[in-house]
């Protein structure tokens, strides 16, 4: 009897420690994505940046700057991969003009995300989908379904009535 107790302790102690451990798991996984996620959100913003900065020195030539991207992207994109042709560079460095300040970058948010930001063109729509992306944890399509449910509504409009 005295046995079978010791053996029923056991077991609920091996049950709690197998629960914490796949939770420290879990949750040391989905930080190391997070973390990967923002490098890589991180790395295209410094790319948009120096991409812009390169332009400003030959700005004074319109084309220098599709010129710039394109050869860049046929260096890079061999070696690199897909997530370095004209397009993505261009995303870069509309991401860069976007959002000029690194320390407004959110860590919360993923490329994905970011891409689908920068294409809305009314800075206070874009950042009301961003907050409320951070707010409530919103994948990129979770975003995406947000953004196209408010179309046909008028939530973006009604919210911001409030703030104002």
């Amino acid at each position: 009897m005295e046995e079978d107790i010791i053996i029923a302790n056991n077991e609920q102690k091996l049950e709690s420690l197998y629960t914490d451990a796949k939770q420290i798991i879990e949750s040391a996984r989905i930080n190391a994505v997070r973390s990967v996620d923002f490098c890589r959100v991180q790395m295209y913003w410094h790319l948009g940046q120096r991409i812009f900065e390169e332009e400003q020195q030959g700005k004074e030539r319109a084309d220098y700057g599709a010129y710039l991207t394109r050869t860049l992207a046929n260096r890079l994109e061999p070696e690199f991969g897909t997530g370095f042709g004209v397009r993505q560079l261009e995303r870069a460095r509309q991401f860069y003009r976007t959002y000029p300040i690194a320390s407004t970058v959110r860590s919360q948010l993923n490329w994905s995300q970011y891409k689908l930001l920068i294409s809305i063109s009314d800075p206070d729509k874009r950042e009301y989908y961003e907050l409320e992306s951070v707010n409530n944890a919103w994948t990129a399509r979770e975003q995406r379904q947000g953004e196209r449910s408010c179309h046909g509504t008028n939530n973006y409009r009604r919210t911001n009535e409030f703030a104002n």
